[in-house]
């Protein structure tokens, strides 16, 4: 009789998953003591910094009255009405239907994971395929492991302006994708796609049958009120075409200032909608009755959205400059992460940098080779950094000050 233990009764796919970029770090700054001389600044999270407008408080406050109700998966049809609405004030989507089209959701995160169960099948006598860029967040690689997929990663580097190389993967490969991750804009480049770009991935998804997840939560960061980036949807309404094999994710932890609320949603295909309420119904993942009473207030106001945008655009300007001098890098298309190359103008590798700016400066910044995989014989965030604007503008000033002198030193 076989001997279950809890060592042979784990899921396998388990063991192929990377320790989290933060665990990295922690292991990183094993033995280093920052600077006691000054506070620390961090800048390594996306972790929105800015104060969460009052009447979403408010709102949340006054809904804790559906606690004493279960939620329902699908969520409240106002919630549904409230994204719809919003889409199509900011992408020029009406007509998308809010019961069939828009599945309220906790956040990215679980959204992504949860978007990949339901897409993979691993039944079809091969080894699905699941595309990401490199580099990338780092759910996209765990929930494709766990769905039972393999990855293959497109290199997005500065001299090809951070574009896919789709003539990287094969004609065989292409046949075994089933799931492609888009970004945009780009964690950590900041790249947004153009409508050129979607038109290729389009016309790919159309050939071999796989399906686009756009991950758009970073979208409302952006620098030119006129010029919003362009969405993975709203590409395709400019294309003239329908959202078959494609969902958008969306979230309000970076639009508006509520990371700890957890709650975005998913649009898009209604055939891949279905199945996927399916899941999440199993899943047992429905969003908090005063949490969607808030959703619902933050959706409705685009002010408080505005104002956010302006503290990062004030940020960027002041930061950019200054760090652009020592380490070369640019305004990103949109975003609040600095994607700064340091083994060049600091001559050291990424982790040294960061490990070296943390005892010397007291200031924490995210190494780029923890962002990335090795593909086609390079890791694509060797030798950069993220940094994150998310702290108020006078730390990101001190910090940035920090940087020039520690830079200055090596």
């Amino acid at each position: 009789m076989s001997r279950i233990t809890a060592e042979n009764n784990v899921n396998p796919h388990l063991a192929k998953l990377h320790p989290y970029p933060f665990e990295k770090l922690r292991q990183l700054f094993a033995g280093v003591t920052p600077n006691p001389k000054l506070r620390e600044i961090k800048l390594s999270i996306g972790e929105p910094q800015h104060a969460t407008p009052a009447f979403i408080k408010e709102a949340l406050i006054a809904g804790l009255g559906g606690l004493s109700s279960y939620p329902t998966t699908l969520g409240v049809p106002a919630l549904r009405r409230a994204i719809a609405d919003w889409m199509e004030r900011r992408y020029g989507l009406a007509g998308i239907d809010p019961e069939t089209q828009i599945i309220p959701v906790n956040g990215s995160r679980e959204a992504l994971f949860a978007i990949t169960q339901t897409v993979i099948d691993p039944s079809l006598g091969y080894v699905p395929l699941v595309v990401s860029p490199n580099p990338f967040y780092q759910i996209y690689e765990g929930a494709a492991y766990l769905a039972g997929a393999d990855l293959r990663f497109l290199n997005t580097l500065p001299e090809s302006n951070f574009a896919f190389d789709y003539d990287s993967l094969s004609d065989e490969e292409w046949r075994r994708v089933q799931l492609f991750f888009v970004c945009s804009p780009g964690n950590p480049t900041g790249k947004v796609l153009d409508l050129e770009d979607w038109k290729k991935l389009f016309a790919l998804s159309d050939k071999y049958g796989f399906v686009i997840a756009s991950d758009e939560c970073y979208s409302e960061i952006f620098f030119d009120e006129a010029r919003p980036p362009l969405g993975g949807m709203q590409a395709a309404k400019l294309l003239g075409r329908g959202f078959e094999r494609l969902v958008m994710l969306s979230s309000l932890s970076k639009r508006s200032n509520v990371p700890g609320m957890r709650t975005g949603f998913v649009a898009g295909d209604a055939a891949i909608m279905k199945p996927f309420l399916l899941y999440r119904t199993y899943h047992g993942c429905a969003m908090s009755p005063s949490f969607q009473a808030a959703s619902i207030a933050a959706w409705n106001d685009e002010a408080h959205v505005r104002e956010n945008r302006r503290q990062y655009r004030e940020k960027f300007a002041a930061v950019t400059p200054l760090l652009a001098g020592v380490l070369g890098t640019a305004m990103p298309d949109a975003s609040f992460y600095l994607w700064a190359r340091v083994d060049r103008q600091a001559r050291i590798s990424d982790t040294e940098f960061a490990r070296s700016l943390v005892a010397d400066y007291n200031v924490v910044v995210l190494p780029g080779s923890f962002l990335a995989r090795e593909a086609r014989g390079i890791n694509p965030g060797s030798g950069f950094v993220r940094i994150a604007l998310v702290a108020p503008l006078a730390e990101c000033l001190e910090a940035a000050g920090r940087i020039q002198q520690f830079v200055s030193q090596l």
